[in-house]
């Protein structure tokens, strides 16, 4: 298996009695927005239902969210979202989809829901909660739903397992096997095993790191690293990562209770789910050792850490502020700055834009490219297979990553032995029914990006993105003009001004006869020109001009009034 055959457009067929339809809606060919909708019996259940963060050629943008047009209309079929754990890509997108129908019931363990109630009063919303632990079963509606303890890079995740009369689906959620971790909740292989025995008709498993060889590292090697750079720091240590990563967390209020060290938290996301964590036993909090960021300068710099958010590069989170010296936290020469992270796909450029800001102040940058300051929260290929083979499913569907990661999966796939037609390479929007333990792509419905833009959802296009990249790259040309019909007679300008282009508006001197002479042209050939069709000549006329002189594609914008 090399590559991935994307299915032809098509709509699907009208469900067949006593099937499953499963079509992914987010997180297929991407790291985010992960979402999956199964329906039976005419009724739906939600999986994940998360954000996918806008990379440099989408300026302006938040969030981007799943496509929820497939199932917009039929909000009321839907008995139940299950979130396997609390990370944005997996729940940043709730309160948009609560926008639709509010009482959606929420499925989740308990910091999961924790995190998204949280963020659900910030959109003053108040939803319906049903907390659950591991080996716990529910049934909502034609579905029955078992949950699975994992291991991943946040407490309390789950896996769950799908019961239907069209057959078993497990879903792993995004997991690893760390053997030892911090919190001592290893994932259940052994809840595995009894699921396989049982009979597991679809697999769809995280893809993220099925392309990395081997097994994902403990998390507890990352303790002795930060505790050796810790004793190293001789100022102020700055620690940047996922304002959800509690284990990291822990992680540095335990080095700096070694070393005698002050935490504060910096962020707003930092603050708030470092609390709920705290607040529900998932955070041990050494007596004394956190204080308020408006508080720092009553201390020494030896004796601060600042936890703070911005390890991705986001322009407004708390690190690339300090970068560009534009926080309240300036950081100077001696400080230590550790990016305790991995680099989302996407954000490479960011995040190297910000440490070159940090190495310009004098701080000393620290990240998983000079050190072991971060692991992995998915499994690596090692894992997949004993996966594959604890479980032996009838058919697998990656999910969770990249084309390359999906395919990467699929070949562990077969590499264990299972068929390749019992393997599904899917997008977002394709279509697989299951029944009768085999699973087959029978359509492909339309998803696109929705976007999020300030208070706008889904009012910005892909053609907005193009005018906005224009505009940053290329520059903008006004062209002002005033015609008299009768005469057929440019009567004042073209005005022409230009922002974003280096050459001054005084080059556009030898081109203001060419577009009078244009304009004249047309009027002449057909007086009842529209003023739209004018505005066109003016653009034709300056865009070649423009092209060929200054040899730019700015966006341009002519005006043409009548005296």
């Amino acid at each position: 298996m090399t590559q991935l055959a994307l299915p032809v457009l098509t709509t699907p067929p009208k469900l067949p009695r006593g099937t499953l339809r499963i079509v992914p809606l987010g997180g297929l060919g991407e790291v985010g927005r992960n979402m999956a909708v199964f329906e039976i019996e005419g009724k739906l259940l939600i999986v994940d239902c998360g954000v996918l963060f806008p990379e440099e050629n989408q300026p302006g943008v938040d969030l981007i969210l799943p496509d929820f047009s497939y199932i917009e209309d039929r909000m009321q079929d839907v008995v139940a979202c299950v979130l396997t754990h609390g990370h944005e890509d997996h729940i940043g997108a709730v309160p948009y989809l609560l926008r639709h129908r509010r009482d959606i019931p929420l499925v989740g363990s308990q910091l999961t829901l924790a995190l998204v109630e949280a963020k659900l009063a910030e959109h003053r919303i108040t939803p319906v909660l049903r907390v659950v632990e591991e080996g716990q079963v529910l049934d909502f509606g034609p579905f029955q739903t078992e949950f699975v303890a994992v291991n991943h890079s946040i407490p309390d995740a789950l896996a769950v397992f799908i019961r239907t009369a069209g057959g078993t689906v497990l879903h792993t959620g995004d997991f690893k096997m760390d053997q030892l971790p911090l919190d001592g909740r290893i994932t259940d292989l052994r809840h595995f095993a009894r699921l396989g025995e049982e009979g597991v008709d679809l697999l769809m498993a995280d893809s993220t790191n099925a392309d990395v060889p081997g097994f994902t590292t403990a998390e507890k090697e990352i303790g002795p690293v930060l505790d050796r750079l810790f004793g190293q720091a001789r100022k102020r240590i700055i620690v940047a990562s996922f304002s959800s990563h509690v284990h990291r967390v822990q992680q540095v209020l335990d080095a700096a209770h070694h070393h005698g060290r002050k935490v504060a938290f910096v962020g707003r996301s930092m603050v708030r789910n470092m609390t709920i964590a705290s607040k529900l036993g998932y955070l041990d909090v050494p007596p004394g050792i956190l204080v308020d960021i408006k508080n720092i300068d009553d201390y020494p710099d030896h004796q601060l850490v600042l936890m703070s958010t911005g390890s991705q590069g986001e322009p407004m989170a708390a690190l690339s502020r300090m970068a560009n010296g534009d926080h309240r936290v300036q950081v100077g020469p001696g400080d230590t700055v550790i990016l305790a992270s991995s680099l989302i796909p996407g954000n490479e450029n960011a995040v190297f834009r910000v440490i070159n800001g940090l190495l310009k102040l004098g701080a000393n940058v620290v990240h998983k490219g000079n050190a072991k300051v971060h692991v992995s929260g998915h499994a690596a290929a090692g894992e997949l297979l004993y996966c594959y083979n604890i479980l032996e499913p009838l058919n697998a569907m990656p999910v969770h990553g990249e084309t390359r990661h999906l395919i990467a999966n699929g070949n562990l796939a077969l590499e264990t032995g299972m068929e390749p037609d019992s393997v599904i390479l899917a997008d977002n929007g394709t279509v697989v029914d299951l029944a009768n333990g085999r699973a087959t792509i029978v359509g492909q419905v339309e998803v696109g990006f929705v976007y999020v833009d300030g208070s706008s959802v889904g009012a910005i296009t892909d053609a907005d993105l193009k005018d906005r990249r224009i505009l940053g790259d290329e520059g903008f040309i006004s062209v002002i003009t005033v015609v008299n019909r009768s005469t057929g007679k440019v009567v004042s300008g073209p005005e022409i001004h230009a922002r974003g282009v280096a050459e001054d508006d005084a080059v556009f001197d030898d081109i203001i006869p060419k577009v009078n002479e244009a304009l004249e042209e047309a009027i002449l050939a057909k007086p009842d020109h529209t003023a739209y069709q004018l505005q066109q000549v003016v653009r034709r006329v300056i865009g070649t001009w423009v092209s060929r002189k200054l040899r730019r594609r700015p966006m341009i914008i002519p005006v043409v009034l009548e005296a």
